[in-house]
């Protein structure tokens, strides 16, 4: 992908042919075809006769200096790399590839992107990825105490995420357990843990976060859920901001998440718990348990209060739906 023109058409205006392809540094015919890419990853392009083509809306590009400048110093301090990358497949797999290579204790590597062709949610669910539109976010931490040491994790991932969003002025954005952030029963965004090396000892966590930040109408058809976006919310922030922002918050928490764990989170999760008291179903597989939904535990277990007594659940293969 030809980021030359994009830099050109992201301003929303109108740009001859000519203009474009001396501004990318090519003939017509490859400008031509260099549009048709564009188009084929998800830019609405519009072209007219005589005037010209431009990005109907502009573009918000990222770059990795309007990410560093929006840092908090300590948390830039915290941060080992820094990828802004382009049309990838998933952040995640990108960020354990660095971590494999170059990892250091006590510093992030940070991978984010303009697109990813095959972002992944929990369960495998696929994560539609328009192209310079959302938050495509995975930070890379090495942990001491393996997988037990990361019991609820996601949890408060969800926390400093939603704390990021108001930051920005973003009051509405709740938690669903056990890793979506949520208006009313909206997705907003979601969270994926992943683990590498050691489970029981030392290894690497990496955490995805995805945020639907100002979605084409086209791409609503790729999803199969209730949605809604940050722009939607009524604010219009930067996305080198909002990761700026996530990363502020998100950093910090895993620099002392192994002394602290899940349980100065808690209440704050609780608090921002969109199906708390609510009439809800736990499935798993075919099986499905209904309740009351009653928080989580130390431990960042759902609690569901049944006909039989108080019942907790883990994450894994459980998920959690309202009754209808």
């Amino acid at each position: 992908m030809n980021t030359q023109l994009l830099q050109v058409l992201a301003d929303g205006e109108w740009h001859s042919g000519q203009a474009l392809a001396d501004a990318a540094g090519v003939s017509r015919v490859a400008m031509w075809k260099q549009l048709q890419k564009l188009q084929e990853a998800g830019v609405t392009l519009e072209a007219v006769k005589s005037v010209g083509h431009r990005i109907v809306g502009g573009l918000d590009l990222l770059t990795d200096a309007d990410v560093l400048s929006a840092l908090d110093p300590a948390t830039e301090n915290l941060m080992g790399e820094l990828q802004v990358l382009q049309q990838i497949d998933s952040t995640n797999r990108v960020c354990q590839e660095v971590m494999g290579d170059r990892a250091q204790p006590g510093k992030a590597i940070v991978v984010s992107a303009e697109q990813q062709t095959a972002g992944r949610g929990r369960r495998g669910k696929a994560w539609v990825s328009p192209y310079a539109r959302n938050m495509y976010l995975s930070v890379g931490w090495q942990v001491q105490g393996g997988a037990a040491a990361l019991q609820g994790l996601s949890l408060a991932i969800g926390v400093a995420v939603v704390r990021a969003l108001q930051d920005l002025g973003v009051a509405t954005a709740q938690l669903k357990w056990p890793n979506d952030v949520v208006v009313g029963r909206q997705k907003l965004g979601g969270i994926l843990i992943e683990l590498t090396g050691d489970m029981a000892g030392p290894c690497s966590v990496v955490v995805g976060m995805g945020l639907n930040v100002n979605m084409p109408e086209y791409a609503q058809d790729g999803i199969d859920q209730a949605w809604t976006d940050v722009y939607q919310q009524g604010v219009k922030p930067a996305r080198a901001a909002l990761i700026a922002g996530v990363l502020n918050q998100v950093l910090p928490l895993l620099k002392h998440w192994e002394q602290s764990g899940f349980e100065p989170w808690r209440e704050a999760w609780q608090t921002l718990d969109a199906y708390r008291d609510q009439p809800v179903n736990i499935l798993m597989g075919d099986k499905r348990i209904a309740g009351t939904e009653r928080g989580v535990d130390r431990d960042g277990a759902i609690q569901i209060e049944t006909t039989t007594g108080v019942q907790s659940f883990h994450g894994g293969e459980v998920s959690l739906r309202p009754q209808s």
